[in-house]
């Protein structure tokens, strides 16, 4: 007990979860004993394009997905985007506004993540969060992580910023008990005080253009900061397409999601984007209708798990 005087609470709640883990590391990560030893920058994940934003209602325009997060994990997504704003003084996820699709607060999100994360000892998790407001790190954001227990799993990389070479494997996140990786598009830089485990996006992440509606899905590197290279960068395609419906207003478009979802359209979006990483495939793959189509045999594929 006295080894555990002088450590947070957090500090301590690390140490707990990678006794845990540790026993199992080696065996299986992310459901294959073969990630164990894999650098997580080198890896590709399925993610969750606006992951809150979840109806089944098909004239609830803004929504981008059919299933709730909690399915969404168990189908194998591994990243979780979201699009937050504030809402009566309350950290939400919302779609453009809290008008067009609002998903509820961050604190509960984070919530059902965790109760997620628990049910699955074995899975490293990526949370990629937007700040179009620049809604304070320390003084809105670390709450809610605090409150719903992530903050405790969350990791904190020894220097900034990580190259893609320099990522720990998923056995080591899962051994450290540090296995959910926090990403912030905007103002996690420091300005307004610290919060070492939301990183900033852009510094370690690239991303291709969104909001296609070319399902050729043309690649190019669209947002990425200093002062890495981008080839040291991990990087991200973001596959989602839209449609026009009226008045130049863009939706993403379900009726195509089989196709904009399958192996084909996957493989060759990721396989045109290698020119800008030195021929590694994409780290993740962001998608609208997680639950239509063959992602996650395409994942298999750029992992080298199938042909």
């Amino acid at each position: 007990m006295r080894v555990l005087l002088g450590l947070s609470v957090a500090s301590a709640l690390r140490l707990a979860l990678a006794f845990v883990i540790d026993t199992k590391r080696a065996t299986v990560c992310n459901g294959r004993a073969e990630l164990c030893n894999r650098s997580y920058g080198n890896i590709t994940f399925i993610g969750a394009h606006d992951s809150f934003a979840e109806s089944e209602d098909p004239f609830a325009l803004a929504r981008d997905q059919d299933v709730d997060i909690t399915t969404q994990l168990n189908d194998g997504v591994r990243l979780l985007q979201a699009q937050s704003h504030m809402n009566n003084g309350v950290l939400h996820f919302c779609h453009t506004n809290c008008i067009l699709f609002d998903g509820g607060t961050v604190l509960d999100y984070l919530k059902t993540v965790k109760s997620w994360l628990d049910a699955h000892p074995t899975e490293v998790l990526t949370l990629l969060f937007t700040n179009p407001e620049g809604v304070s790190i320390p003084g809105v954001w670390a709450p809610a992580f605090d409150l719903s227990g992530v903050a405790a799993m969350a990791y904190i990389p020894p220097n900034m910023p990580m190259k893609q070479s320099d990522w720990p494997t998923l056995g080591e996140l899962l051994g450290n008990g540090t296995r959910v990786v926090v990403f912030m598009d905007a103002g996690a830089d420091g300005a307004d005080g610290s919060v070492p485990f939301i990183l900033p996006e852009f510094q370690m992440i690239w991303e291709t253009p969104y909001g296609f509606t070319d399902a050729t899905f043309p690649c190019s590197v669209n947002r990425t900061s200093g002062p890495l290279d981008t080839t040291d960068h991990m990087y991200m395609i973001n596959h989602s397409l839209n449609v026009d419906i009226i008045f130049s207003l863009t939706v993403s478009d379900p009726i195509e999601a089989s196709v904009t979802n399958s192996v084909d359209s996957i493989l060759a979006n990721a396989y045109g984007c290698t020119q800008f990483a030195n021929g590694r495939a994409p780290n993740f793959i962001l998608l609208d209708w997680v639950d239509v189509g063959q992602a996650y045999q395409a994942a298999d594929i750029l992992n080298g798990f199938r042909t």
